[in-house]
């Protein structure tokens, strides 16, 4: 079963959380006034009831922590197009770390969105605050997959390595799984509608469509190389217009192996509609770079389906 929190334990189908009430995450929230009134004379412990797991995230651009509207990214700005940023935070990808390590939360990406040096520095940053806590994507390959492990990443996550040139690059795969294992390795299957009724994996900062469509046969066979599947409902992602139901569906129906979702996530029933739409076994990311009482609050409200045992109050 798998959980709201990578900090739940699971306990005969209930599981249970412990809050840290010291963590910089509830002490930021002191400072700029509680969303959830927390009292501190002891820790408490609530029951969880339902499957949803959020995964935190911090994504780079050019050294900074960013959202972006991820459709809007490419390497040259040739056709005078503009690159949209939601959010441009003031906090660094180690503080971010180090908040997402004293909350317990693990199983966030760390994303770098260009391979510039001030990115590469800032996720190698963000790893060594939280070892052994983020997973790690943007630019990896056979050739340096094992350096960003030996450097604190739980899991590498790959893209554009893979699906090289708009197909499936088997041999490439298959070697990835050879360095790393398959229990380290996340693929990064984001996709986009093509022709308005499939969906296509998208490579290349999202901008070239693969031959690759995203559907039970697909995932089931690359579900076979990898620990978890990634996937950014691209159409959807940093514009702030709701989910992809159909995709989540799409997800929750047949994805053999813990499958987190990105894309379109506004207000907390759009939590619910991942639920929903998921059956409870699709995963939700939020990116971090919004301002950080953001995340908390749907951190919190992810807990909305939980069952407080009567010694508590933390959530009230």
């Amino acid at each position: 079963m798998r959980t709201c929190s990578s900090h739940l334990y699971s306990n005969g189908g209930v599981s249970s959380f412990h809050k840290n009430h010291s963590s910089p995450l509830n002490n930021h929230l002191k400072l700029s006034g509680a969303l959830f009134p927390i009292k501190t004379k002891r820790p408490s412990r609530v029951l969880v009831t339902f499957a949803v797991h959020f995964r935190p995230c911090i994504d780079i651009h050019k050294g900074k922590v960013k959202q972006i509207v991820g459709s809007t990214l490419s390497d040259l700005k040739e056709d005078g197009s503009v690159l949209v940023t939601n959010f441009e935070s003031d906090k660094s990808t180690e503080e971010y770390a180090r908040m997402y390590k004293e909350d317990g939360l693990t199983g966030g990406h760390v994303i770098m969105l260009g391979a510039d040096p001030l990115s590469q520095a800032a996720a190698l940053g963000a790893l060594h605050a939280y070892p052994g806590g983020l997973q790690v994507g943007g630019g990896i390959s056979s050739e340096n997959c094992l350096s960003y492990i030996e450097e604190g990443a739980s899991h590498v996550i790959v893209t554009s390595h893979v699906f090289n040139n708009g197909k499936l690059d088997l041999e490439r795969l298959k070697d990835l799984v050879k360095i790393v294992g398959k229990q380290r390795l996340i693929l990064d299957v984001s996709c986009r509608e093509k022709d308005g009724r499939r969906y296509a994996i998208v490579t290349d900062r999202w901008q070239k469509f693969s031959d690759v469509l995203l559907d039970e046969k697909s995932l089931e066979f690359l579900g076979g190389f990898a620990d978890e599947f990634l996937v950014h409902g691209v159409d959807v992602e940093g514009k702030k217009l709701g989910i992809d139901e159909e995709l989540v569906a799409l997800l929750g129906n047949y994805s053999p192996i813990p499958v987190t979702y990105a894309g379109g996530v506004t207000v907390m029933e759009d939590v619910e509609r991942i639920k929903e739409a998921g059956k409870g076994g699709v995963d939700v990311t939020v990116g971090s770079a919004l301002d950080i009482l953001v995340v908390i609050y749907l951190t919190k409200m992810l807990l909305l389906g939980i069952t407080s045992n009567k010694n508590s109050s933390a959530l009230h």
